[in-house]
């Protein structure tokens, strides 16, 4: 399973480095995975498969922990490897409605990621699935990009929030991303903390507000 996880991980960011193969070389750069020298990612085992790249530094293993250094590339991380033996609060997670992504995040201490993938119990770790979920990943970092850049156009004057903001959606806070998007225009009207919908909400209010 271990063996499986580290190609499923290695197949997901080999797809995210062909999709980013088509910006231009600096917004390469810019995409979070590539624009931290080296990041962990956690594969966790509960009822779901959590997959959860993280800046965050874990402790050094011990006892019979596993941790395996990869790169493709620009991209290099070091794979960890979680479950109920290694952190006993991991066995207390209920799953029965669907995966429990902040318990999983509470029972590591971890407070932002870079990305998050759960899979389902029974789902396989394809090849395919790995590639779809790793291009898909590459093109919502590139899409979040071009956003915050036509939102310092937009508004020039709240280049700082835009940047909290920027770093809250790095840092996968989508809380705290919402909350900067109603700081930089209260007018905002939002009943979702999804990035890309309080991204698009933002940018369609600024456009209507310089219009009027």
């Amino acid at each position: 399973m271990r063996a499986a996880m580290a190609e499923y991980v290695r197949a997901s960011h080999q797809a995210y480095v062909e999709a980013s193969a088509q910006l231009a070389p600096a917004d390469r750069l810019r995409l979070p995975l590539f624009s931290t020298r080296k990041f962990t990612v956690a594969a966790i085992g509960t009822s779901y498969l959590h997959i959860v790249g993280t800046q965050e530094e874990l402790p050094a293993p011990q006892g019979h922990e596993i941790c395996l250094e990869e790169s493709i590339g620009d991209l290099n991380w070091s794979l960890r490897f979680y479950d109920p033996t290694v952190v006993p609060g991991l066995g207390l997670i209920d799953e029965r409605e669907g995966p429990a992504i902040n318990a999983v995040h509470d029972c590591l201490g971890l407070r932002s990621t870079l990305y998050h993938l759960s899979i389902p119990p029974g789902s396989g770790l394809s090849a395919h699935h790995a590639q779809h979920a790793g291009t898909g990943l590459a093109h919502s970092h590139a899409a979040a990009i071009r956003d915050f850049e036509t939102l310092a156009a937009l508004a020039p004057n709240k280049s700082e929030l835009i940047l909290e903001m920027n770093s809250a959606y790095v840092n996968n806070l989508n809380n705290a991303h919402a909350l900067l998007a109603k700081s930089i225009t209260p007018k905002l009207l939002i009943d979702s903390c999804d990035f890309d919908t309080v991204r698009k909400a933002l940018i369609k209010e600024l456009r209507g507000t310089q219009g009027e």
